[in-house]
């Protein structure tokens, strides 16, 4: 089976360490895996700031470049969320394009979601050891489902000690444009969540959203943390951490 890898514009950008994780977890599934060289972003930015000629323009491109697919995989709750749920309110008008994304829409999963439910990886080549705790990521959590997904994929790692911390289903701050808009308020809210990631006593947190991971680590790195290390899972359950 084929599957096209959405590896976000942020982990295109920011982190490519990333998507090359996700690639090698894919492969070694047994997957042939694509990454459509003209893809960008999945919309999400456009849309929350009332852009919706932009957004729709993204939404159609999306679905160009990766409906002949069997399935697509992200590795991102939020661009996730924003292909499964709102690219229906921005498609709807178009009876041919919608129809022709409703067929695509249900082959799209969050990385976690599709090793475990997919994929059914029972084990990982993976050395990666040590104590963490889990960040939910808003998207993944609320608009896909994705909670006992990875708390799955991280116990089939005999070398990872799991601790929850408090209010781990709590927005990082982050929320995209929010950060922006709401420095302040963001502020605060990652204070919190990083507060927690320390009284949980684990060495690293791990997450499936990039945009949290850069918020995390960057208010723990300005608050003078330099040891906690901030993880997407993928890092973690390819052994590339």
């Amino acid at each position: 089976m084929r599957i096209g890898l959405f590896a976000t514009c942020l982990v295109d950008l920011m982190r490519p360490e990333i998507g090359f994780s996700v690639l090698k977890l894919l492969e070694s599934a047994g997957y042939e895996v694509m990454v459509p060289e003209a893809q960008t972003c999945c919309g999400q930015p456009a849309y929350n700031s009332g852009e919706r000629a932009v957004s729709r323009d993204l939404a159609e491109k999306f679905l160009r470049e990766f409906e002949m697919f069997d399935y697509v995989v992200v590795p991102s709750g939020s661009c996730g969320g924003m292909i499964r749920q709102h690219y229906q309110d921005l498609l709807r008008d178009d009876p041919e394009l919608h129809g022709r994304y409703e067929k695509l829409r249900e082959r799209v999963y969050e990385l976690t979601d599709f090793l475990v439910n997919v994929a059914r990886i029972d084990s990982f080549d993976s050395g990666f050891t040590g104590h963490v705790t889990y960040h939910d990521s808003c998207s993944g959590l609320r608009e896909l489902g994705v909670k006992q997904q990875p708390r799955e994929l991280l116990g089939k790692l005999p070398g990872v000690q799991l601790t929850e911390m408090k209010d781990c289903e709590a927005c990082c701050g982050f929320g995209g444009t929010f950060s922006v808009k709401y420095g302040d308020i963001s502020t605060a809210i990652v204070d919190e969540k990083c507060a927690n990631i320390k009284a949980s006593g684990a060495d690293a947190v791990v997450l499936g959203d990039l945009g949290c991971i850069l918020n995390i680590e960057g208010r723990l790195r300005r608050s003078g943390d330099t040891g906690t290390r901030v993880l997407h899972i993928a890092q973690v359950l390819a052994g590339d951490a």
